[in-house]
């Protein structure tokens, strides 16, 4: 029977707060293993065009940032494993993290996992998620190329979306709760200026309604008035927030009420030797700049923890 390896630092989660911790980890001079299940960059590598991370005067692509990150973190020596993690033992030292294929020890632990997107309410959702239903604009929007789209959410992903599928599509409508979006202000200039955007304010999707399988439509309802009203599409892009990817974590770290770790700004948990960074830490901004803030001070808190811990 082989022996368990051991790392200094396991990194959970490779999209930007984690291949940076990995990254600052690498260089402190610690072994390290970022975990990853899918491709690297998470939903950073999703986004087509990130124009309020610094250093990029025209914006930079989602997927080619994540790229040069990964490649990045690789150069220092960062042992990067596709797999994901099915359990975690946080009270064993050192700890225990366990996938399909391996089981390896840390001595300290980062958290770095993310947030996915919330899903609607719809009795046939799940259906009709990739027959008409999307959380991907970028991804999936050249599938409904010159056809009619609805994007459901107010924040700066639902107007981002919308602004690419614009582009491709013959009409954009953006369905919002309240009566002017939430996203940041330069959004609303860009959308305002495009012919083939509308809105439908104060209102909520209903109903999903399928012909032949694939979405035919929606019906919306105005929630100041009541009224309602049926309008055909054949995409929906859904952008109304994210649910923390913490369920591996079997109770094993205390959670806020909308599941998210308990972290301070240090990153550091209730555990010794356990960190959270980025989408999964409960904290009030969640931006590509924020999480590459919280995984070099989570890195660096493990540095400490480690050299203490010898």
């Amino acid at each position: 029977m082989s022996e368990t390896k051991l790392y200094d630092v396991a990194v959970i989660g490779s999209g930007p707060a984690g291949m940076t911790a990995a990254l600052y980890a690498a260089r402190a001079g610690l072994s390290v293993a970022l975990f990853e299940r899918m491709m690297p960059g998470g939903q950073m590598a999703e986004t087509e065009k990130i124009e309020n991370y610094p250093g990029f005067p025209e914006g930079v692509s989602g997927y080619d940032l994540a790229l040069s990150m990964s490649q990045q973190a690789a150069r220092f020596g960062v042992e990067e494993v596709a797999e994901e993690v099915e359990r975690i033992d946080l009270s064993a030292e050192p700890r225990v993290i366990a996938t399909p294929y391996r089981t390896v020890e840390a001595k300290a632990v980062i958290v770095a996992t993310g947030a996915r997107p919330r899903k609607m309410d719809l009795p046939n959702n799940a259906e009709l998620e990739g027959h008409g239903i999307s959380y991907c604009a970028t991804c999936d929007g050249n599938f409904f190329r010159g056809k009619k789209v609805v994007v459901i959410g107010g924040g700066d992903t639902a107007a981002a979306d919308a602004i690419y599928l614009s582009r491709v599509c013959e009409e954009v409508t953006i369905i919002y709760r309240r009566s002017q979006l939430r996203a940041t202000r330069v959004y609303h200039d860009v959308l305002e200026g495009l012919a083939n955007v509308r809105f439908e304010w104060d209102s909520v999707v209903e109903e999903a309604y399928a012909y032949d399988g694939k979405l035919s439509g929606v019906r919306i309802r105005n929630v100041q008035t009541g009224e309602q009203k049926e309008l055909s599409c054949a995409g929906m892009f859904v952008a109304i927030g994210t649910v923390p990817n913490t369920e591996f974590l079997a109770g094993a770290l205390p959670l806020d009420e909308g599941g998210y770790i308990v972290a301070g700004e240090g990153c550091a948990t209730s555990v010794p030797g356990v960190f959270a960074a980025g989408d999964v830490r409960a904290k009030s901004l969640r931006q590509v700049a924020t999480a590459v803030a919280d995984g070099a001070n989570a890195a660096e808190a493990a540095a400490e923890y480690v050299a203490e811990h010898r």
